[in-house]
Formats: structure tokens, C-alpha cells, sequence
């Protein structure tokens, strides 16, 4: 199969480094990378941080190309419409037809929105390199901006609006801002940093329905409460753009089921956001992981699988244990994890430091240290991660 075609489904950071780790692993044949957006791949997380803070460009967040892939084939700008897994091709948007050999599902997700009355004009949304720039034209200092949806997203721009000169209220159902993810301790206090830099919490609260005629104005809350806004972004979770693969009997209820290989199906391996699979260093439930770190580790094993499968490489045996790792920049704190907090949020232990201060906290499930997150404790991340690298198999798979 040396003239083997290996199609890449999306052009972000899954779509790159599923590209540089077939060249990697030593596959010569034909590359093609389709990607929905018109920029080249580029790194999200600064979208509501540093990048929201200045000016808003691609050659800022823009990823190196590596040698490597100089000859991949870039098709942007045109998404993928449709697939026949048995029959191996693929249709484009723009009513293309592309045969391949095996294919990499890394289309990622895109912005949940509110299914609730009034227009939509107006609603901004933290997913794009597009997205960034309308927003930042609309963040002048002294305007009232109002965000919807208290997780990482949320209180990233909330910052950023904040050391603009923007007025912000944050409303979400939750008791607390990123509460899912952080427990009940790190919550509150990273909302007490929000709010001595001026951000307003409006909790547990939904949105009832959006103000305006043609443009939203602000919103109606669950409880009667009227919130008028010059700027609206909604973050409210993600939804995983697998709607290309419907039809092939494939498990997309949340995402790509795969294995613990990365297999789909045959000739089909899924990264990054999109992929749904099980990591044995916690159990065998397969789980979505949106973070940082897991594009470039779920693509180091897509690739090897893949190869494999096409009878152009050795499969790795080995067990899938990949370490999910995130961080967040909100005013002067990185706020960094490394493992599975979420599965220990019932047990949450300070390890060092203070809430209020500098901190770090261990997330445990059934005793065991699954998690950590940290406040500051710079000199501290190394020891952490490599505690939680080294543990063996914490909930061992049957």
C-alpha cells in the first residue's frame, strides 16, 4: 500500500498532529487534511485569554508547521458532509467525492447554544479564530458585557473583559462558578478573585429567554430578573461534530466511540475532543476529554493503530493511559490540572497552601489520588505530574 491515502477530517490541532504522527511512524503515502475553517491550524486556548486581550490575529496563535508535513494536502475552507465507511470515501460540502484508505476523524466540536426564545443576532460565542475577532472589536472599556456559563470558558473571558475596562455579570445555573470541575473549595474561592476585580455572579439561574428584536440585548432570567448587555457570549458547553458519520452504525451519542486503541471502526480512528474512549488508568468507561493535552496524546496512539490497521505498521500493545493535563489564565493566576479531578470531585483534599492564596488540591476516588489542580504553585508542578504519571493503574480494568 505504498500509494496508500490517508484522509485527515478536520484541520485543527487534532488534524496536525494526527498529520505529524503518521510521517512520524514512518507513512510516506498521501496525506489529506480537510478542515471547515479558512485558517490554517492554530492554538484555541489563548482565544479567551492573551489573545482576547490584544489584537486578535492567526499569526499569533498559529501553529509551526513542521517539516514533516510540508507535502500534506491542506483543503480548507470546505467540511466534510458525509462518509460510506464500507465503501471508504468521503463528500465534501462543496459535493467532492475523496476515496481513502483510512481516515481520522478530528473534527472536534463546536459552541452549545441556548434553545431558548429570541434572536440570535447579537450572541457571541469563544470557539474560533472568527469568533475571537468579533468579540474583541465588541470589548470597549465601560460596556456591559454579560456572560452565560460559568466553567473555564466563561471565567477566562470574564477576566479578559474585566482588564479591558468592561462591566461583567456572569450568570449560570450552577452554585458556583466552575464547580463541576474544581468541587466545592477551589470554587468559591476562585469566585471571591472574580469578584474583588469587580465581576458580578448572578447563580443558579438559567436563561428564559433573549431580549431585543433583531439583536440580543440582554436576557430574561428564571426568576424574573431583566439583564440588558452590550456584549453577549454565550459558554455553555460544546457539542461534538460527528453529524459527517451518521449512517455508518457508529456510536455517536457523545462524540466517536472508540476503543482504547483509538479504533472506531475498521480503517477509522478518532482524536482529540471528539473521540470518546476509555483510559484503563481510571476505569473502562469510554469519556470525552477536552483538553489540552489530549489532540497530540490520543493522536500518537491514532496513528499507530491506524498504520496498523492498513498492514503498514506493528500495533503497540500497550494500554492507552494517557495523563489529561489543562490550565486556565484568569487575571494574574494559572490555574493548572493534571489527571481526572472530575472523578474525585466528592473528595477533595488540600495538599499545600490556601484556598485564598496559592493552593494545591488532590481529587481522590475511592482513596486513590485520580486528580490535582493547582492555584500558583509554580515549583510544585513538576512533582505533581510526575506523581500522578508514575502511579500504576489506579482502578485496574478486568
Amino acid at each position: 500500500m505504498a500509494s496508500a491515502r490517508i484522509v485527515v477530517a478536520g484541520a485543527s490541532m487534532g488534524g496536525l498532529r494526527a498529520a505529524e504522527r503518521l510521517r512520524a511512524c514512518g507513512f510516506t503515502g498521501e496525506i489529506v487534511v480537510i478542515g471547515d475553517e479558512r485558517h490554517p491550524p492554530y492554538n484555541r486556548p489563548p482565544l479567551s485569554k492573551e489573545a482576547l486581550a490584544s489584537e486578535v490575529t492567526h499569526a499569533a496563535v498559529a501553529f509551526r508547521m513542521r517539516r514533516s508535513v510540508a507535502d500534506v494536502t491542506w483543503r480548507l475552507g470546505v467540511p466534510v458532509a458525509g462518509a460510506d465507511l464500507a465503501a471508504r470515501t468521503l463528500r465534501l460540502a462543496d459535493g467532492t467525492e475523496l476515496a481513502y484508505d483510512g481516515l481520522v476523524a478530528a473534527t472536534g466540536v463546536r459552541p452549545r447554544r441556548l434553545p431558548v426564545p429570541g434572536p440570535v443576532a447579537g450572541r457571541h460565542v469563544v470557539r474560533t479564530l472568527d469568533d475571537a475577532v468579533a468579540l474583541r472589536a465588541a470589548l470597549r472599556p465601560g460596556a456591559e458585557v454579560l456572560i452565560i456559563g460559568a466553567g473555564f470558558i466563561g471565567c477566562e473571558v470574564a477576566a479578559t473583559a474585566t482588564g479591558l475596562g468592561a462591566r461583567v455579570t456572569v450568570v449560570a445555573p450552577e452554585a458556583a462558578p466552575m464547580l463541576r470541575p474544581l468541587g466545592e473549595v477551589l470554587a468559591a474561592a476562585l469566585r471571591r478573585r472574580h469578584e474583588e476585580h469587580g465581576v458580578r455572579f448572578l447563580l443558579g439561574r438559567t436563561v428564559r429567554r433573549f431580549l431585543g428584536e433583531e439583536t440580543a440585548t440582554g436576557v430574561e432570567l428564571s426568576d424574573a430578573t431583566v439583564v440588558h448587555a452590550d456584549v453577549i457570549v454565550e459558554a455553555v458547553g460544546s457539542v461534538p461534530n460527528t453529524e459527517w458519520l451518521a449512517g455508518n452504525g457508529l456510536d455517536l451519542s457523545d462524540g466517536v466511540l472508540c476503543d482504547n486503541a483509538m479504533r472506531a471502526a475498521p480503517g477509522l480512528v478518532a482524536v482529540g475532543d471528539v473521540a470518546r474512549f476509555p483510559n484503563p488508568r481510571y476505569d473502562g468507561v469510554p469519556r470525552r476529554v477536552e483538553h489540552w493535552s489530549v489532540p497530540t496524546d490520543t493522536a500518537r496512539r491514532a496513528a499507530v493503530t491506524l498504520l496498523a490497521d492498513l498492514g503498514l505498521a506493528d500495533p503497540d500493545p500497550a494500554p492507552f493511559t494517557p495523563l489529561p493535563s489543562f490550565w486556565s489564565d484568569q487575571y494574574d493566576l494559572r490555574v493548572q490540572s493534571f489527571g481526572a479531578p472530575g472523578l474525585g470531585a466528592r473528595d477533595v483534599r488540600i495538599l499545600e497552601g490556601e484556598p485564598d492564596g496559592e493552593v494545591v488540591a488532590g481529587y481522590h476516588r475511592d482513596g486513590a489520588l485520580v486528580g490535582v489542580v493547582m492555584i500558583g504553585m509554580a515549583a510544585a508542578v513538576p512533582r505533581y505530574r510526575s506523581l500522578l504519571l508514575d502511579a500504576s493503574r489506579l482502578d485496574p480494568v478486568t
